[in-house]
Parts: C-alpha cells; sequence; structure tokens
C-alpha cells in the first residue's frame, strides 16, 4: 500500500466513501504524495510521453495554426499565447521557436502557462529560459487580453465522476475499502437531473463519466473569447460522447490497476467533446466550438508531412528512422491519429483555427 492509499482508506474509514472525482484529486494533486506535485512523469523515465516530447513537429505546426489564428483575427498588438498543462515547456518552445518569423507575433505575445506542480515549474524555466514567460496557477488566473491558447492533454487529467445507468436512475461509482484494500462500490439510485439527455442513448448497466472542472475551463474561457478575441484549442484522446469506464492508470508507461499506486501512477479519463463543447457555447453568446477532427486529420492540414519532408533532408540510418516513426505515431490511424481528438473554442464571428475547418 504507497502512502496515499494508506491515508485514503483512513479518510474513508473516518468520513465514507470518495467520489472518483475526490479519488483522483487526491491521487494527482495531494500537497506531499500527488503524482503530479512530487515528480517530472514525462519521457522515458517518466510514466507516459506526449506528442510535443515525441517531436518538434506537432508543436511547430501547431505554433502557426495559432499564428494564423491570431492574423485572421487582425494581429492584436498584445495578446496572451497561453498553454494549461504545459508539462516541461517542450510545446511552448517549440511554438514560439516555430513562430519567430510571423512578422510582429512575438512583439505582440506575452506567454503565460497555467501550472500547478512546482516540479514542473522549475522545468518550464529551464526549458524556456530567455523567454519573458508568466504563470498562473488555473484558467481563471489568465490576465486579460485577447487569448490565443493551446491544452495538450490537459482535459483527460481532469477529476471526472462516474455514474452507472440504473432503471430511471443513476448510481454513482465510489472507491470504498474493502477486505483492506481500496476498492469500487456503488452509492444509492439518484434521478441526476444533469444527465436527463444521456437516458436516450444508454441502456441498464451503461456508465457514464461527467467531469465538472473541464466543464468549467470552458465556461472560464467561453465569455473571455467572445469579448475579447482569441483561440483555445484542445487536443486529447476522447470522444465526441463519453460512455463506458474509460478511467485508466498508468506507470512506467505500463497499465495499471487505477486503484493499485495511488500517487505514485498518472490517472486519467477519456475526454467528453461534446459535454465540454455544450459548456462553452451554453457559457456565453457569440462563442462557438469548432467541429471535432482527428488529430491526424488536424496534423496532415496544418502540413505535418511537408515539415517531415523538409527535417527528412540529409538524414540517413537511425534519425531518418526516427522521424518516420515519430510521425506516424502522431498522425496513423493505429497510433494516435484516431485516439486523439481537436476541438477549438472561438469568437462566432471568426473562422476556427487552420486545422480545424469543417
Amino acid at each position: 500500500m504507497t502512502p496515499l492509499a494508506g491515508l485514503l482508506a483512513r479518510r474513508i474509514a473516518a468520513t465514507g466513501p470518495l467520489t472518483v472525482a475526490d479519488y483522483m484529486a487526491d491521487c494527482l494533486l495531494h500537497p506531499e504524495h500527488g503524482y503530479y506535485t512530487t515528480r517530472d512523469p514525462f519521457g522515458v523515465a517518466g510514466d507516459f510521453t506526449t506528442a510535443p516530447e515525441i517531436s518538434q513537429m506537432f508543436g511547430e505546426v501547431l505554433g502557426l495554426s495559432l499564428a494564423q489564428a491570431w492574423l485572421d483575427q487582425g494581429a492584436p498588438s498584445s495578446f496572451l499565447l497561453a498553454e494549461l498543462g504545459p508539462g516541461r515547456g517542450t510545446l511552448m518552445a517549440d511554438i514560439l521557436r516555430a513562430t519567430a518569423r510571423v512578422p510582429g507575433f512575438h512583439d505582440a505575445a506575452r506567454p503565460v502557462l497555467v501550472e500547478a506542480s512546482p516540479v514542473l515549474r522549475d522545468k518550464q524555466r529551464e526549458t524556456l529560459a530567455g523567454h519573458a514567460v508568466q504563470w498562473c496557477d488555473d484558467v481563471d488566473g489568465l490576465p486579460d487580453g485577447p487569448l490565443f491558447l493551446v491544452a495538450n492533454e490537459f482535459l483527460d487529467a481532469l477529476p471526472i465522476r462516474q455514474f452507472l445507468r440504473d432503471g430511471s436512475g443513476w448510481r454513482e461509482r465510489l472507491v470504498t475499502v474493502a477486505d483492506g484494500a481500496l476498492a469500487f462500490g456503488l452509492g444509492a439510485v439518484t434521478p441526476l437531473g444533469p444527465l436527463a439527455y444521456r437516458m436516450a442513448d444508454t441502456a441498464d448497466g451503461d456508465m457514464v463519466e461527467t467531469c465538472a472542472p473541464a466543464a468549467a475551463v470552458a465556461e472560464s474561457l467561453a465569455p473571455r473569447i467572445a469579448a475579447q478575441g482569441g483561440a483555445a484549442i484542445f487536443i486529447d484522446y476522447g470522444d465526441w460522447r463519453s460512455k463506458g469506464d474509460t478511467l485508466q492508470a498508468l506507470r512506467a508507461h505500463e497499465p495499471d490497476d487505477p486503484l493499485s499506486h495511488p500517487g505514485e501512477a498518472d490517472l486519467t479519463a477519456h475526454v467528453d467533446f461534446e459535454a465540454f463543447a455544450r459548456a462553452a457555447t451554453g457559457a456565453a453568446k457569440g462563442v462557438a466550438a469548432s467541429a471535432m477532427v482527428a488529430q491526424g486529420m488536424f496534423l496532415e492540414r496544418l502540413g505535418i508531412t511537408q515539415r517531415a519532408q523538409q527535417l527528412a533532408g540529409g538524414l540517413t540510418g537511425a534519425p531518418l528512422d526516427q522521424l518516420v516513426a515519430a510521425h506516424r505515431r502522431l498522425t496513423h490511424p493505429q497510433e494516435m491519429g484516431s485516439l486523439f481528438k481537436v476541438l477549438a473554442i472561438h469568437p462566432d464571428r471568426t473562422a476556427p483555427p487552420p486545422g480545424l475547418e469543417r
């Protein structure tokens, strides 16, 4: 049993079962034993590798999409270039490098990283040395101004709640203790009005996941983008509508039982992009959600294959093989190309960022 597991078991004994959301929040962000607060989880030495760590091409073409969106909205003379959950700062570094030749972009940009982990903030300072970067703790702390934002694998780490359909109601999945170990249980049947619209496409025994923190992000960003301009691009694994148990743990690049190593494994869940888009468009007039696009299609529309061909010039042997493998991993339907989806929030008077055209 991990140190955090012991703490959670004692808490459950004292106050009762935890929601899956409360369990995830403690596992990821507990001040002493939380996964993200105590380590750098990225890369070969960590537990997982994200797209920016796979290849510079990902951040380069994404940066040019943001730059074109900035131009399409009249190239405001001062704007926030923001990232949610910026990891080691690799994606922002690639965005800044790729956009360095866009006239006026860097003069107008104010890079801002939304990061809660002190460990990762230190990594970001190293990666982005030489750039005037500002940090804030959450989305609500972002300064005013037009906002051009990217979030890669951010929403999937936000705590979810899980509900099992039971007749005309729902039973919430809870974390409890059984036989001295953490275990899943179910709460009592409740009507749960917010899921009324899911009665039509679910049957007894189906599980639906909700993510209030993701909705809160959408509801925070939508009014300011509608009023001040900008665009927010979200890239994550998931689908248009949540169905089934998608809670998963990853430890040392291998799947793990979500209850086995709390605080020592990454916990994520698939993103419900429909719910996210509904939250954004319901929060403000004048804002739109783009069509959801598979990551492979998005990157191909932005010219990642042409960029790969440029980088391949003069390469042979292992470096060329690595470039080809990176391109395949990012775009191929059997790799990240179909599993990961892309959606943007933008003013309804403007086109979505390039790559997200209908």
